[in-house]
């Protein structure tokens, strides 16, 4: 059997509306339109069933069984349409309830809560879900419609034409190394000196580890490292307790700041890390993100 084409969801819903408020002039007054629409629209839905719904007992119109059976149906059909709009848009990313940021480790010391603070505030019904990670991992989530928006280091790598990126400050990396270093109370270090020290980085696909190859390449050796760890926090916990140095962002200044010490490379060996926001050509249009990318641009601002 085909559906006939007057058959609509709006029709349908003007219908609920009636069997609702039992009255031509109230349906209307809930739909902001008027009695005719609100009576044409059901005679439409009628001679689209080929079957009648009500009955006429003076001006009012009184429901059959049939329209009983209709609404019954025509509510579930309604929720499930709205249902499958609210899906699809959450599956596209465009204003869930949910939104999935994406973050380097070193970025939750100071620039994550910030802006997730600030994107509570203009969507206050937002929940916000954090999943941290590598650039890499990071990277390939975002790709695969995993996240919604990452928090990364930007360079070649990250390079894409189907992303966007904002920046937000830029970084430089420094030497870590524990309070009572030799090199504790030095202006800046030659890296080249610590050639026979030992020690400890990221694994693999951190821009930190990427950042540290390549100073190391300018200092002209290759270190000794101790060990290998997956998060920036478990880093400076082995550097405070003298397992050996890092190369590290500036942004972990706070953290163990009693414990270890940043400290400047000489101008030889500087760099700097980008840091910015990439995020899907297709979603630039979502309202959660295009509040995360104000509150982006106001923190780059104070940066």
């Amino acid at each position: 059997m085909q559906i006939d084409e007057e058959l609509t969801l709006k029709k349908l819903e003007i219908f609920l509306a009636f069997m609702r408020s039992g009255n031509l002039a109230r349906a209307a007054s809930e739909l902001n339109t008027s009695n005719v629409s609100v009576h044409r629209a059901i005679h439409s839905l009628e001679n689209a069933l080929r079957c009648p719904l009500f009955k006429h007992q003076g001006r009012n119109l009184i429901p059959l069984e049939s329209a009983y059976v209709l609404e019954e149906k025509a509510q579930k059909l309604i929720q499930d349409a709205q249902d499958m709009v609210r899906l699809a848009r959450e599956a596209a990313g465009f204003s869930a309830e949910r939104f999935k940021l994406g973050s380097l480790y070193s970025l939750t010391v100071k620039t994550v809560p910030q802006l997730i603070m600030g994107l509570k505030l203009r969507r206050s019904e937002l929940n916000i879900d954090l999943i941290l990670g590598s650039n890499v991992d990071l990277m390939y989530k975002l790709k695969n419609m995993e996240l919604d928006a990452i928090l990364i280091a930007l360079d070649d790598s990250v390079s894409d034409p189907d992303c966007e990126q904002l920046p937000l400050f830029s970084d430089d990396i420094f030497l870590a190394a524990p309070n009572d270093s030799p090199f504790a109370d030095h202006a800046d270090v030659d890296l080249a000196a610590l050639a026979n020290d030992t020690f400890i980085t990221l694994t693999q696909g951190y821009a930190t580890f990427r950042d540290g190859e390549r100073v190391f390449e300018q200092a002209g050796f290759e270190p000794k490292v101790a060990m290998q760890v997956k998060d920036i926090f478990t880093l400076l916990s082995m550097v405070s307790s003298g397992v050996g140095y890092a190369l590290l962002p500036g942004r972990v200044a706070a953290v163990y700041e009693n414990r270890v010490k940043l400290i400047p490379l000489q101008a030889k060996y500087q760099m700097q890390q980008h840091i910015g926001v990439v995020f899907l050509k297709a979603r630039e249009r979502d309202p959660n993100l295009l509040a995360l990318l104000a509150e982006c641009r106001m923190y780059s601002r104070q940066a």
